[in-house]
């Protein structure tokens, strides 16, 4: 086993994957895959984000032959209805208003292409929030500081954002902020790829 045998791409534009994924210490590039992210018709929610993960993987084969290459994506779920980034404030108030007291699925779909094979590995790491119950002053205030507006359920659980649970549920949380490391560093050993990095100590090497 190698600690990086063929190059690795993620298929992302997303600033929040490309620091989660720089915690398993791998050369990477990134480049977005500029993709249609719209549900089929009669499309399950897990469906739609384990097909747009492979999508966006397969969106930069052709121009890395020899890459292993990343996709993913995620959305969040109340009662079976897809909530994806708000895009404005208004949209915003309405997602946290809906989620108050309520718990709340996250799913981050993740497929790990190996171009030179053709193969590929592909998983959804489901992750529920727990929300506390929120007054609109609350949400208004978090809204403010944080500008949660590019992230699925309006909110950055990597900041400001914890304030608004009450509790977490789940195996990976990295896959709440959209990329589950556990599952990549599985599918990643899989492919040969060693994590964490072996020393030269280790290795026996002078």
């Amino acid at each position: 086993m190698t600690d990086q045998p063929q190059p690795l791409i993620l298929a992302s534009s997303s600033p929040f994957r490309r620091e989660l994924l720089g915690k398993l210490r791998l050369s990477f590039p990134h480049h977005s895959p500029d993709i249609a992210a719209r549900a089929r018709p009669g499309e399950t929610p897990t469906e739609l984000v384990l097909r747009l993960a492979r999508d966006k993987a397969a969106a930069l084969a052709e121009a890395h032959p020899d890459a292993l290459i990343i996709g993913s994506d995620q959305v969040a779920v109340i009662d079976g209805d897809v909530l994806g980034k708000p895009g404005d404030h208004d949209t915003a108030v309405a997602q946290l208003r809906r989620a108050s007291g309520r718990p709340v699925q996250f799913l981050p779909g993740l497929c790990l292409l190996n171009r030179a094979t053709g193969r590929h590995q592909s998983g959804c790491e489901r992750f529920t929030v727990h929300f506390r119950r929120l007054r609109d002053s609350q949400i208004e205030r978090y809204i403010e500081l944080e500008q949660p507006f590019n992230c699925a359920g309006s909110f950055k659980s990597e900041g400001l954002g914890i304030v608004l649970f009450k509790a977490l549920e789940g195996r990976d949380p990295n896959a709440l902020v959209g990329l589950p490391l556990i599952m990549l560093t599985d599918f990643l050993t899989a492919q040969g790829v060693a994590r964490p990095r072996q020393s030269h100590r280790d290795s026996g090497a002078t």
